[in-house]
């Protein structure tokens, strides 16, 4: 049987929109052995105090997956999903389940700073003494030295160490130690109704405010068999574009700055600017902080709002034809982009990566195409598929989601239904997945009510399957070229720290 056989063949428990799969403990070792010889696509792990959960995609099908946690283990999934092993770190630090057969069992959120260890578990412990100094993992060979970067960096940027092993300017290996950001988001959930704990998921990567608001608040919505209005789908898909071309013009920018080729990235910061303040316009916040809830919107779009919006994208639709030529033909530019950093399309398959970093490998996904939700449903949703895998074609994919983006924001500014922006949620107790396509890419959120309160969350950002995939882009590069990689993929931070 396949690795999608077998969690079929067993039992559900109601989870909506998809079922979850209850599989004993012989079944999720069977299931993970067959994972070897299986291309199912895992997509997020996490876990609560009793049981470890998995969502997995089988073409365009999800598997919501789970086994009860026994001895204190279970059997990990990181020998044939490399992609497992951040989650299977982030489990034993939250929760104390140890992933048995795993492949990597250092710390990872808890860098021994933490009063207690296992604080998610049903007994925490009080914590054993000092920090440990961190463990790398090392590499052979001639001529190899260290460079240790962060995790405090010389600009406004989010915490992270950065660990080069390189002989001379090569880089021969790379890790990312990340956890400074942590937060504990998924503690902070408990307990709280979902209007409440929306304002966590707003607050679990900044940039992503909209995307993560919209699959937290889908989540709760599946959970309770609610429906927000028509109006406020639009409104959500309104938002969520302005946030995709407001950060795709960032990260354009911030990629040729680190190409230095700052007058191109001088343009993109100046079109950033004016859609961000049309955005405050439009919604009262420059980033739509808290202005996607549970049921709807926190409000409704002003009547200024929309000429706003219109007005910014006539300035970049104006301009962007020019400023995509002189990209592509300014050849000390094109020297720098042009296959640095090249993330190989069997790699970026295995890591199941969504978003522009799995676009600009030949990775087709995008849940606003499949599996699809309100308003894009209606929308034919296009979006840009390259296979080069490089620097380059991580730009080229942003440029063309922004003009697509802005092709989608006019049929929906042009068609605002009518009528309320938000319901009440009802009080359940159930289990609901929302998923949102975030300008990263895929966004899932996980919840778990008891009697209308949240009893477990985990929200996933893209973030966690891209991280890995940069520390494989970049070797084989030279070190300086670091900035460059990092800048076209831009993994948050705060997204995986929780």
């Amino acid at each position: 049987m396949t690795a999608a056989e077998i969690i079929r063949a067993a039992p559900t428990t109601p989870c909506h929109p998809w079922p979850r799969h209850v599989l004993p403990g012989q079944s999720w070792q069977a299931m993970a052995d067959a994972l070897a010889a299986d291309p199912l696509a895992l997509l997020a792990l996490w876990a609560d105090a009793g049981h470890v959960h998995a969502l997995f995609r089988d073409g365009a099908d999800i598997l919501p997956a789970s086994t009860a946690i026994v001895g204190g283990a279970y059997p990990a999934l990181s020998p044939h999903r490399p992609a497992a092993a951040w989650f299977e770190r982030a489990i034993r630090d939250l929760w104390g389940h140890q992933a048995a057969g795993g492949t990597d069992s250092r710390p990872w959120l808890d860098h021994g700073k933490w009063g207690q260890t296992a604080p998610l578990s049903t007994r925490p412990a009080a914590a054993s003494g000092a920090a440990e100094p961190p463990e790398f993992l090392p590499v052979e060979g001639e001529d190899i030295h260290q460079i240790p970067v962060g995790p405090v960096h010389a600009g406004i940027i989010e915490p992270g160490h950065f660990r080069f092993h390189a002989q001379g300017e090569t880089v021969v290996r790379l890790e990312v130690r990340l956890g400074y950001l942590h937060k504990g988001t998924l503690a902070l959930m408990r307990g709280k109704s979902p209007r409440a704990a929306a304002r966590f998921a707003a607050r679990l990567s900044g940039d992503s405010t909209v995307a993560h608001s919209i699959a937290f608040a889908r989540a709760a919505e599946a959970a309770t068999a609610t429906d927000p209005p028509p109006r406020a789908h639009a409104l959500r898909g309104v938002m969520a574009e302005i946030e995709r071309i407001a950060n795709h013009l960032g990260d354009c920018g911030a990629i040729v700055n680190d190409a230095a080729f700052p007058m191109l990235q001088a343009r993109f910061t100046w079109h950033r600017e004016a859609v961000l303040r049309a955005t405050a316009r439009a919604f009262g916040n420059r980033l739509m902080m808290d202005a996607v809830i549970p049921g709807g919107v926190a409000a409704d779009i002003t009547a200024e709002g929309p000429p706003a919006i219109l007005a910014a994208l006539a300035a970049i639709e104006a301009e962007h034809g020019e400023l995509a030529r002189l990209a592509e033909d300014t050849s000390s530019l094109v020297d720098r982009l042009v296959s640095t950093g090249t993330l190989s399309a069997a790699l970026a398959a295995r890591f199941a990566a969504g978003g522009v970093v799995g676009r600009a490998a030949g990775q087709p996904g995008d849940l606003r195409v499949a599996p699809g939700y309100p308003p894009y449903r209606t929308l034919d949703v296009r979006p840009a598929l390259l296979t080069e895998g490089d620097v380059d074609a991580r730009f080229r994919v942003r440029m063309a989601e922004i003009t697509e983006s802005i092709r989608l924001l006019r049929a929906l500014l042009a068609s605002l239904p009518d009528g309320p922006v938000s319901i009440t949620l009802p009080m359940a107790s159930a289990e609901g997945i929302g998923w949102a396509e975030g300008f990263r890419g895929d966004i899932w959120h996980w919840l778990r009510l008891d009697g209308g309160l949240i009893a477990a969350a985990f929200p996933r950002d893209p973030s966690w399957l891209h991280w890995p995939l940069l520390e494989s882009a970049v070797r084989g590069n030279i070190v300086a070229d670091f900035p460059l990689v990092n800048k076209s993929f831009n993994g948050s931070y705060s997204g995986v720290d929780l």
